[in-house]
């Protein structure tokens, strides 16, 4: 597996990561915990050293997961968490207030069985918590050893700037992919300019990007996918112009739509590291393959051409869900 450096930060990961949201959370199918710790074993076995969980998951569960599973590779691999959601009442509630965030870390250490966290995220900006004070205890974190990094999760550039003027920011984790390109406009360029690596979640589209999701296609109230406007049957029919697109790029090199999206978002910067999802061991080896797929200038610029004509239909998240992000 290739590697990548997240921004000017210094730390080093597999070009490829592993979302293990899905392992506890969201979806419908969460797989038991002996297939669960195989997955997540064999990811390292392949050369992905570099995995993304939260506290929230699965209400803690995740982290013990990744705790029980990666034990015998703890120096070997990168482990990514995050604060800042809560679960109250059925309902995710931003918190990421000092006191908040020091019960936290010291929650996800114990759950995930290490002396120190290798990327803290903030999952949401809590708007009743000044962003500084935030990145304070960041930095108080990193001196007493608790975590290595910080990160942020969807939010806004101006934000991101007054984080990072306190202590520099590693990476900035937000939906990015061939349906979900508004990073482009505004997030990616002041990144670049601030040394701080890109985490793209959702980076096939929640599964939409590997063919397999059509207008047939129906999701049970546990999946996430459910809510999503972007899944409703019409906005799954009239999007199958990206499918077709991938089908283009993907079937003379003899690889796979999924594999063609990743290969997509690894060439537009070096500093970019996706991190598709799974629980499938089959999808976990297409993913990883990507990796050593090189997409020529001009099948980027077929890509670049073809996106210009397509209007992606559906938004990516109900009105409530959006409006906690950008800010």
């Amino acid at each position: 597996m290739k590697t990548r450096i997240l921004g000017t930060s210094g730390l080093e990961v597999s070009a490829i990561g592993l979302g293990c949201m899905g392992l506890s959370h969201a979806y419908s199918h969460i797989p038991d915990k002996k297939e669960s710790i195989a997955l997540l074993q064999s990811a390292v076995e392949h050369g992905i050293t570099f995995f993304d969980t939260a506290e929230v998951y699965g209400s803690g569960a995740n982290e013990e997961l990744l705790a029980e599973a990666l034990a015998p590779y703890r120096e070997k691999v990168v482990i990514a968490t995050k604060f800042g959601i809560q679960l109250v009442d059925g309902k995710q509630v931003q918190t990421a207030n000092p006191a908040h965030i020091r019960k936290s870390v010291e929650g996800s250490l114990q759950r995930l069985k290490t002396e120190y966290i290798d990327l803290y995220y903030q999952h949401r900006v809590d708007t009743n918590t000044p962003i500084e004070e935030v990145a304070g205890v960041m930095s108080d974190l990193i001196k007493a050893g608790k975590i290595r990094h910080w990160g942020m999760s969807e939010a806004g550039v101006k934000t991101i700037r007054r984080a990072h003027a306190i202590h520099p920011v590693t990476a900035v984790q937000s939906e990015y992919s061939l349906w979900w390109r508004r990073p482009e406009a505004e997030l990616i360029p002041t990144l670049e300019e601030l040394g701080i690596g890109f985490v793209p979640f959702s980076p096939l589209g929640k599964g939409f990007l590997t063919g397999t999701i059509h207008k047939e296609t129906t999701f049970d109230k546990s999946d996430f996918r459910s809510i999503v406007p972007r899944f409703l049957p019409e906005n799954l029919a009239a999007n199958q112009s990206l499918i077709d697109l991938l089908n283009r790029i993907a079937a003379p090199k003899n690889v796979t739509r999924a594999q063609i999206a990743l290969a997509w978002l690894l060439a537009q910067k070096s500093w970019i590291v996706p991190i598709p999802g799974t629980t499938k061991p089959h999808r976990l080896e297409e993913n990883i393959g990507a990796a050593n797929i090189e997409l020529t200038a001009d099948e980027l610029d077929h890509i670049r051409v073809a996106l210009s004509e397509i209007t992606v239909k559906g938004d990516r998240y109900p009105e409530e869900l959006e409006k906690r992000t950008n800010i």
